[in-house]
């Protein structure tokens, strides 16, 4: 017998014992409580387990359809899991009448799936068609909030960004592997000479294109025609789909650095409007999501060290162009796993809820 249904919609987490799973547990106990029951779910290896949510220890489901019995309308699915179980899963959910958030790349390119930050386009979770509402990538979401801002008043012309990703974004294997690889080269000469870091770390660069330790690697993804790599390409996407410009020239360079946690970017955005440096600032500091930490004289500057544990988007070095009087240039920093995935997946979530008031 189906037990009745709580006023409350009711929450599962899919993936809620990984990396980003286990940031968004802690951000449900920090903010207000808008859900029912909370349900959690992973793989079978880790079925059985149990976490603390809102200071109550529940236990783990593993991912069966027998896991989301119950769930229906009003309710919410989030999905921190890889784009193959999302693509398998997601809809199975949506076909029972709960909404899926689904962080992975799965469904962003999908047209009848909105792409949604919601400091930017929240409107855009209640146009569904498909029961499904995707977040983007954590180098899209870590700059979206403050370039959204800009645009709104000067519209957006073109853009360009650098970004430099930290190891975290490969979940736990990407930290691992950089602390290995850090234990190995610490306290040592290497670096000094050519092919000292590699023969150090030999074989060991994990989800990696090379050593990170000590290194900074220029590449993120599969390779795509023109030497352009996939992860370029998607940020370029999304960027797209989240400002509603489809045609904006966008150009992305990815680089990994020996971060832990906090992807950084360095942005030039032209709009079609000329740009007031002073005034852009200003609309920094009150946009959603942003935090302005601009004073270089003083060296204040936003760094990833800074953003670690943060949820907003974290913006310095604000500058007009030396030769574009349209462009402004900015430096961007926000935690992959907090801006970049769990806190928006709760915000998209929250939206939800906040329609069966």
């Amino acid at each position: 017998m189906t037990p009745a249904r709580s006023s409350a919609p009711a929450l599962a987490v899919v993936g809620a014992t990984g990396a980003v799973g286990s940031v968004l547990l802690r951000i449900l106990s920090q903010r207000a409580d808008v859900w029912g029951t909370i349900r959690l779910i992973a793989s079978a290896r880790s079925a059985g387990r149990t976490l603390a949510v809102r200071a109550e220890e529940t236990e783990v489901l593993a991912l069966t359809e027998d896991a989301f019995d119950g769930l229906g309308p009003g309710d919410v699915v989030v999905f921190l899991t890889p784009a193959e179980v999302s693509a398998r899963w997601a809809p199975v959910v949506a076909t029972r009448g709960a909404v899926v958030v689904d962080q992975s790349a799965a469904f962003r390119e999908d047209p009848e799936v909105p792409l949604v930050v919601p400091e930017v386009n929240g409107h855009a979770v209640r146009m569904r068609p498909r029961g499904i509402v995707a977040g983007p990538d954590c180098v899209t979401a870590a700059m979206i909030a403050a370039l959204g801002a800009l645009h709104a008043e000067y519209s957006l012309a073109d853009l360009a960004v650098s970004s430099y990703q930290a190891a975290g974004a490969a979940g736990r294997a990407g930290t691992e592997v950089l602390r290995r690889q850090l234990s190995l080269v610490a306290g040592t000469s290497l670096g000094e000479q050519p092919g000292d870091v590699r023969r150090a770390v030999g074989e060991d660069t994990g989800p990696f294109a090379a050593p990170l330790a000590l290194n900074v690697v220029p590449w993120s993804g599969e390779l795509r025609e023109g030497g352009w790599s996939s992860h370029e390409l998607a940020v370029r996407s999304e960027t797209r789909r989240i400002l509603g410009l489809e045609r904006l020239p966008v150009s992305v360079t990815c680089v990994q650095v020996p971060v832990l946690t906090g992807h950084s970017l360095t942005v030039r955005a032209r709009f079609e409007k000329v740009v007031d440096a002073a005034h852009a600032r200003d609309i920094l500091k009150s946009a959603p999501g942003v935090v302005l930490v601009d004073d270089p004289a003083a060296g204040e500057f936003p760094t990833p060290a800074d953003a670690a544990g943060t949820d907003p988007a974290w913006v310095g070095r604000v500058r007009a162009s030396l030769d574009e009087p349209r462009a402004l240039e900015f430096f961007v920093c926000a935690d992959n796993l907090r801006k970049g995935a769990a806190l928006n997946a709760t915000q998209i979530a929250e939206l939800i809820a906040g329609e069966r008031a």
